[in-house]
């Protein structure tokens, strides 16, 4: 009589800052609950209470390092948090992760990965989904990131970018000449982006005037401030058209200063952070991200999902509207991004269907590769 064969499933971990509303939070969470179909599939975060958390397939395990939301800590408590990692972290790994999964991955770039980076397990992987050379600040804090990320990274079997433009600034900024990585696009649930849409919704939106919106955490990064300064141009020179932000964040207080100094409270406006921001961008008529830097922006791919009209700055965000008829790539500069934008107020929207070409298949078939499937 012969045997049945036992096939083992793969038992992976994925370590994340937290499952707060966020990019690579939402592809993490995408790609998870896709992956548990085949994978025993473990969530590792330093922080919980993540809006996110409750959108996970119940097959997938959770785990928490601290009960606390991190965006409800204040600037003392982050950086206890913060040390209380960086001292603890060999503990920390003993105590969570040690010994008890096949493959090891962490899924952002920061505390998670030089956690992470500790293992002895020799199937570990690294994901970058952002400008590496701007993720890291300024100054001294950027020099002594450079030289600790780049001893970090190394001891990763393979390092996951989420486009090409982040491998290479990534290989510029540690200096690196790398040979073990590969390119996998975000994983995006377009099914769950297309329901959501039509969701009820409160219409704000002015059919008088172009309706611009952008999703975005509020960090320097995403170009806030500038295209506040820009839309107040257009509106002093007479193109009218607002601007709804969907996001929050450590500048948002700072924004909103800069929005009432400028008096265009009623023209630009943040709507802070929303569960399911897709009904907004459907009404919307044009998507923007203007970031000074990206990864690859997982928000234009949402939008593509909704046919929306799209511009972005000439940054790793570039690779997501390529092939897409409906989008404008801007050089990443003030006066650059006004005179797209008059075009676009002046065009209105573009009203042809584009369908949507999903990858899915690709981006699983791609993983299962990183991982000996």
């Amino acid at each position: 009589m012969r045997k049945l064969e036992v096939i083992k499933i793969k038992k992976i971990i994925f370590g994340i800052t937290g499952l707060t509303i966020g990019g690579a939070e939402r592809v993490l969470v995408d790609l998870a609950n896709r992956l548990c179909i085949e994978y025993d599939i473990t969530i590792f975060t330093l922080y919980s209470k993540g809006e996110l958390e409750e959108q996970l397939d119940k097959k997938i395990k959770l785990l928490h390092l601290y009960t606390e939301n991190y965006n409800e800590l204040n600037r003392i408590q982050r950086i206890k948090t913060s040390l209380d990692i960086l001292l603890r972290k060999n503990k920390i790994y003993c105590q969570y992760i040690k010994n008890r999964f096949d493959i090891e991955i962490a899924f952002l770039e920061g505390p998670i990965t030089r956690l992470f980076g500790i293992s002895s397990n020799k199937n570990k992987y690294a994901w970058v989904h952002t400008d590496i050379s701007t993720a890291f600040g300024k100054g001294i804090k950027n020099l002594f990131k450079k030289i600790s990320g780049k001893r970090v990274y190394k001891k990763y079997k393979k390092i996951v970018f989420v486009s090409n433009d982040s491998k290479e600034k990534f290989i510029n900024f540690f200096e690196l000449n790398l040979d073990k990585y590969t390119i996998i696009e975000n994983y995006i649930d377009e099914k769950r982006i297309l329901n959501l849409s039509v969701a009820n919704h409160n219409k704000i939106f002015d059919s008088k005037q172009t309706n611009f919106i952008t999703v975005a955490r509020l960090v320097e990064q995403k170009g806030i401030d500038r295209f506040i300064r820009i839309h107040k141009r257009l509106i002093e020179n007479n193109y009218k058209n607002k601007v709804f932000v969907i996001g929050d964040g450590p500048i948002k207080d700072k924004l909103q200063e800069q929005i009432d100094k400028e008096n265009i409270q009623e023209t630009f406006i943040l709507l802070g952070k929303k569960t399911n921001p897709y009904t907004y961008i459907k009404q919307a008529d044009c998507f923007c991200l203007l970031s000074y830097s990206e990864g690859y922006g997982m928000v234009v791919e949402e939008a593509k999902i909704l046919n929306k009209q799209i511009i972005v700055t000439n940054t790793a965000a570039k690779e997501a509207v390529k092939g897409y008829n409906k989008a404008v790539i801007t050089e990443n500069n003030e006066e650059s991004i006004y005179k797209s934008l008059i075009e676009i107020i002046k065009k209105q929207t573009i009203n042809d269907t584009q369908i949507y070409k999903s990858i899915n298949g690709i981006i699983i078939k791609k993983f299962k590769e990183l991982v000996g499937d």
